[in-house]
């Protein structure tokens, strides 16, 4: 559909004129516009109390989720149950009712558990802010974001942001099979005496591990990164975030990856963009080495996987049909992939003039829904996104994770060991990794309009407007706040100006 629809639009730019022609500033415009911004950055770091009435329109703009007294009812219910969450999450693990309390220490989980997270919430919102400042001239916030000029000017030279995201996605599968580790329940798990059914929805069915993971550790840091995108990644902590990210890259497992984009070049008859010469010699060798290494690795899981499922040796469901388990697990992967590649599409246009964002009704339509009133739909669409993803991750899992039991035969009569990481779960989380996210964010980086242009991206954009309007997530919005002044996180806008 992306390549249908990028087909469409580039027809469409042959067929008619353009009506707007951008303007470049001139070298004089351009200084002014610098002095200005630099004045308007240093006054507001002098004067952080300055009652300015842009400025506390812009914060007013930017509000979602704390502006009526709903909302903040809905907070409290959500805070309520983040809270609880957190716990129980936390009397399983100094009862020793999670596997790695049980074969570590209870003291060693939790810290691990917590560090984690709050890992977590330096890659969900460093991510936002590595795809949403490419369009800003890095010269602008030179000055005043030291940290973050360097970690861009490293982040987005060549084709180092598709790196990045890469070795970022495969991060975020091991910090959370990490924090499942640590805070997932064993088996018949009991704490603090609950009822069975408070039991059965909290911890059978793992809604305390989603409610404390994804609003503390991810929903958080993407509501305040959505709009303060300087100001987050300007430590150091995310210095060692991006090099993690970058050296995961390098080891090629999740390469295929660039092959499904370039098969999408192809497809649309167009030559696969880079900010990079052409490779050469060992460089190519290297390079398509890793597809093929990674390709191996995909079959392999790929491989696993439907053989366990055929064989009735996972997770699924019983009285579930192996071949509706196969589709769910093949559309629910596509779920998945819609929602990542929106989100890179989104941040990518999000510090785009209007100009630039291209004449296609639908993405018009869907640019107009994300950004009107101060962009106040922009983090709402990221928590609603984020749950979504997270209940399809826990069916994904329900369908792809192996269980094999001691008794039973080994999967292609491998030994027990490997046997035992295999019933991680580990080989689902790589192929929904690859087919269902990376693979996914390439394609809309490489076409975000198109991907924009596509009818079911509106119709998901509604349906994560609807889900965060739940508020179930609403304790998000509370924690943001929190977070934002006790940061002294200040918007873009401030520093940078808006891209008109």
């Amino acid at each position: 559909l992306t390549i249908f629809f990028d087909r469409q639009i580039r027809k469409q730019q042959q067929q008619q004129p353009r009506q707007h022609q951008l303007v470049t500033e001139s070298l004089v415009d351009r200084l002014r516009r610098l002095s200005y911004i630099s004045s308007l950055s240093s006054f507001t770091q002098r004067n952080s109390s300055y009652p300015s009435t842009t400025l506390s329109t812009m914060s007013e703009s930017h509000s979602h989720g704390t502006n009526t007294p709903l909302d903040w009812i809905r907070i409290a219910i959500s805070c309520f149950l983040v809270a609880f969450s957190i716990v129980i999450v936390l009397a399983l693990i100094a009862t020793g009712n999670t596997k790695l309390a049980q074969d570590v220490h209870p003291v060693a989980a939790g810290v691990i558990l917590w560090a984690c997270i709050i890992w977590m919430s330096m890659i969900e919102g460093g991510q936002c802010s590595m795809v949403g400042l490419p369009p800003i001239d890095r010269e602008l916030y030179k000055e005043s974001h030291p940290i973050t000029y360097k970690i861009c000017s490293w982040g987005h030279k060549g084709d180092n942001l598709d790196r990045y995201l890469m070795g970022r996605q495969f991060m975020v599968i091991f910090v959370n099979f990490t924090i499942s580790l640590a805070g997932a329940p064993l088996a018949g798990a009991q704490v603090l005496g609950l009822p069975s059914w408070i039991t059965a929805i909290f911890l059978d069915s793992g809604i305390a591990m989603v409610l404390q993971n994804v609003v503390v550790g991810q929903l958080t840091s993407q509501v305040n990164a959505s709009h303060c995108m300087l100001d987050y990644i300007n430590t150091h902590f995310m210095t060692f975030t991006y090099w993690v990210a970058a050296l995961i890259e390098v080891t090629g497992v999740m390469h295929t990856s660039y092959l499904i984009r370039y098969m999408c070049y192809w497809a649309a008859g167009k030559p696969v963009e880079s900010n990079e010469p052409p490779r050469e010699g060992i460089q190519q060798l290297w390079f398509w080495g890793r597809v093929v290494w990674s390709l191996g690795i995909l079959g392999f899981a790929l491989a696993v996987t439907i053989a366990a499922l055929f064989q009735g040796k996972t997770a699924l469901w019983e009285g579930v049909p192996e071949i509706v388990g196969l589709i769910l697990f093949f559309v629910l992967m596509s779920v998945v992939g819609l929602l990542e590649g929106m989100q890179i599409a989104f941040f990518t246009v999000a510090k785009l003039p209007k100009s630039e964002r291209g004449d296609a009704p639908i993405a018009m339509k869907t640019c107009e829904c994300l950004f009107k009133n101060g962009g106040k739909n922009l983090p709402g669409f990221m928590c609603g996104r984020q749950m979504t993803v997270t209940l399809c991750f826990f069916i994904i899992a329900r369908v792809t994770t192996l269980n094999v039991g001691a008794d039973d035969e080994n999967i292609f009569g491998v030994s027990d060991s490997i046997q035992n990481f295999f019933n991680t779960g580990f080989l689902g989380a790589i192929i929904t990794t690859i087919l269902g996210s990376i693979s996914w964010q390439l394609v809309a980086s490489a076409f975000p309009i198109a991907f924009l242009s596509n009818p079911i991206v509106y119709i998901f954009l509604q349906l994560a407007l609807a889900l965060e309007a739940t508020g179930i997530c609403a304790a998000a919005w509370f924690l943001g706040l929190v977070q934002k002044k006790i940061m002294g996180f200040q918007y873009d806008e401030v520093y940078v100006g808006t891209p008109e």
